[in-house]
């Protein structure tokens, strides 16, 4: 294919592993785009259930932590069940927390369909089990993979986002659940229709990265990975990653419109930035091949950190300039450690229990996302505006990026032997 990235797949199994990214692409694009709609839902679900700021945030908070607990799950369902019960599974939550949530008659019945249900569904479908497989399938460009696949997250919020605002205006947001509930639930017939028996075998054969057999084939155990500080900077970056991002994330619709813009022109500006994500993963991923994931991951942090100080600025002026500035470069970095932080995990913990560690770690950047989102609704509520808040993301997103700073082993990591190899 013209202008595909050039990705290196196992010996006779190229063609299908582009099949393989491809599935991983689509299922990262549902997840992301149905759980990211929570924010153009937000305000009209407000103003019909006489909600604070505070609970409607809950709700994605509660998202986000359930989701995160689920990861774990996920990968183990993956492993255990094969990935026709994992991906179906979550495809079906997903379409009956949706239909659901269209016929809640308050705030907590939303806090049950979208910040429960939905999250167990996405967590099945979502980068956990697409990293796994693409950690399989993928070695010598497994950061260009790994950017292409969460691709997908900022796809979805690009073209889902902006349809949900679009079709609330038109139809109301109950029936805007109703038509994404059936949607997904239609894509669960596709979801069984897939070659799952030629995708599974290929999972516990592929070898490790660098061409490491024996021991370092085998891995460490997810036990034995806990006891490791490689382990617990990958999840203080990403726990820290999480929390600022979605300080700004869950609050940048209603600061927006807040500021003065129309709620349309809100919801876009999200999408846009949800679309530099895209162009912005694969880089990060096209760029960690060419210079190392450490420094691409700090120049990330970078970006990440003026964004957040483009649209503190933004809170106190409006100012086109500052918008554009911030969807850029927030934008261009939002979603740009996933794929970082998925490569070194599959670098350094290899074997049949990758799948279950980086459920972990990522799990951890859900349970700071979920305390992320309800810290901004709380500091709004207690503030009246999200200054306070968006300090807070800044200051986080600096913790965030002291384990690159700080651990010798980000610059190159490579396979950790079992402790009796």
């Amino acid at each position: 294919m013209v202008g595909a990235p050039r990705l290196s797949a196992e010996e006779g199994e190229g063609r299908f592993a582009f099949f393989a990214l491809a599935v991983a692409f689509g299922f990262v694009f549902i997840s992301r785009g149905v759980a990211d709609t929570w924010m153009v839902f937000l305000l009209p679900i407000e103003q019909e259930f006489g909600a604070t700021r505070q609970q409607t945030a809950g709700v994605y908070s509660t998202y986000m932590l359930a989701s995160g607990l689920s990861a774990p799950l996920a990968g183990w369902l993956l492993r255990r069940f094969g990935g026709r019960v994992c991906y179906f599974t979550g495809v079906a939550l997903i379409a009956l927390a949706m239909l659901g949530g269209a016929r809640a008659d308050g705030i907590v019945a939303l806090y049950l369909c979208v910040g429960i249900l939905a999250s167990i569904g996405i967590a099945a479908i979502g980068i956990v089990p697409a990293s796994a497989v693409i950690g399989r399938w993928f070695r010598r460009r497994m950061s260009v993979a790994m950017g292409a696949a969460y691709a997908g997250l900022g796809t979805g919020s690009l073209l889902v986002v902006p349809l949900a605002q679009w079709w609330i205006e038109w139809q109301g947001w109950r029936n805007t659940y109703t038509a994404l509930g059936l949607t997904v639930g239609m894509l669960a017939l596709l979801t069984l229709l897939l070659p799952w028996r030629r995708l599974q075998p290929a999972l516990p054969t592929i070898r490790a990265s660098h061409g490491a057999t024996g021991d370092a084939e085998q891995g460490l155990s997810l036990r034995e990975a806990l006891r490791r500080p490689e382990f617990f900077g990958l999840v203080a970056t990403f726990g820290f990653t999480g929390f600022s991002m979605y300080v700004v994330i869950v609050q940048v619709v209603p600061l927006l419109v807040e500021s003065g813009y129309a709620p349309l022109t809100a919801a876009t500006a999200f999408g846009v930035s949800g679309m530099l994500s895209v162009g912005g993963v694969i880089l990060s991923g096209w760029l960690s091949d060419r210079f190392g994931l450490r420094p691409i991951g700090l120049l990330s942090f970078g970006c990440t950190f003026l964004g957040i100080l483009c649209l503190l600025a933004l809170s106190y002026a409006v100012s086109e300039w500052l918008l554009v500035a911030y969807v850029a470069i927030f934008g261009i970095a939002q979603g740009a450690r996933g794929p970082i932080i998925a490569t070194m995990s599959n670098r350094l913990f290899t074997g049949p229990a990758a799948a279950a560690i980086y459920g972990v770690i990522y799990a951890m950047s859900n349970v700071g996302a979920g305390f992320g989102a309800w810290l901004s609704g709380y500091l709004h509520d207690l503030s009246g505006n999200y200054q306070i808040a968006l300090i807070v993301a800044a200051v986080g997103i600096l913790c965030a990026a002291l384990p690159f700073l700080l651990q010798p082993v980000f610059r190159s990591p490579t396979p950790i032997r079992p402790p009796s190899a």
